[in-house]
């Protein structure tokens, strides 16, 4: 290949790049000065090269003028420590039953290793992030969460007792606001505490629910490793409003382990969110395809 050659390549990728920015333009005015919140977990967290991108992502919104604060989860590294130290676990409808031993265990994987981990990407990607968990400043307040389940003869209703599980019951935004007011993103260990100082352990994606409901946000992005609400032929939904989540939930087009995603999504919309979107975080840079691009690869649940 000739000089003339390279250099004609060069200026046509320059140019192309350009291109993306200048279409980019509408959505970085729309989300100036915007608050984000991001569930951070599966696929996208345990691999490295879509964690790395996640990081250089979350460092771009930041460094454009959005402000980002990213809930993680960290079910496989639970699960890998729990098994260096010989500790059974039990779940109930997809909830970890979590003992005095077990929340241990959780508060130093999520609070600790986990948290510092997803802190450090962003870090290194060129933004000052700061790990903290809802214990932090009393930030997320939690109780008990009440489970029950019917007996399919007798139809009589039984208390499941999952130990150490909790549920938000109130996210103060101080903490958030500070950090986010100094430059900082913050990332979140899903860690509450009630009013008597008890640890618990709450769904990722819940608390990323409340926290959003808290700041108002403009958007709660869910990471996970499905493409987003599909309909019954397998096919991405692009948007659904509140009631036509009730509609797909009630005809059986959403089932399973999608149902309680987008029950926080339509919490979090209900709460003042202008919108939720579960997207795949198997696709590179996810949330910058969501935020900055017509098509995002998700589905948003809006009002």
């Amino acid at each position: 290949m000739s000089e003339e050659q390279t250099h004609a390549g060069d200026i046509a990728a320059a140019t192309q790049q350009a291109h993306v920015l200048a279409q980019a333009l509408p959505f970085l005015r729309r989300y100036a000065g915007a608050t984000v919140v991001v569930k951070y977990g599966g696929h996208a967290m345990g691999e490295e090269h879509l964690a790395r991108q996640f990081g250089s992502d979350i460092a771009l919104l930041k460094q454009v003028g959005i402000n980002p604060v990213v809930v993680h989860g960290g079910g496989p590294q639970i699960n890998a420590m729990l098994k260096r130290l010989a500790i059974q676990s039990t779940f109930i409808d997809g909830l970890r039953v979590t003992d005095a031993a077990m929340v241990e265990v959780v508060e130093m994987v999520l609070a600790g290793t986990v948290n510092k981990y997803v802190a450090g990407l962003i870090t290194k990607a060129g933004a000052m992030a700061v790990g903290i968990c809802g214990k932090d400043g009393g930030m997320i307040r939690a109780r008990k969460l009440q489970r029950t389940k019917k007996d399919p003869d007798s139809h009589i209703e039984s208390v499941l007792d999952l130990g150490f599980v909790g549920e938000p019951t109130a996210v103060d935004a101080r903490v958030i606001h500070a950090l986010t007011g100094g430059g900082l993103v913050p990332v979140i260990a899903p860690i509450g505490v009630d009013a008597d100082g008890q640890t618990y352990n709450i769904n990722a994606d819940t608390v990323a629910a409340a926290v959003a409901g808290a700041l108002n946000a403009t958007r709660l992005l869910m990471l996970t490793d499905v493409p987003g609400v599909l309909d019954k032929d397998k096919k991405l939904i692009p948007s659904l409003t509140l009631s036509e989540v009730e509609e797909r939930i009630a005809d059986g087009t959403i089932t399973g382990g999608m149902i309680p995603k987008v029950e926080n999504c339509v919490e979090a919309v209900r709460q003042g969110v202008k919108g939720a979107v579960i997207l795949d975080g198997r696709v590179p840079h996810a949330c910058l395809l969501e935020l900055f691009t017509e098509a995002g690869p998700g589905t948003l649940i809006k009002r």
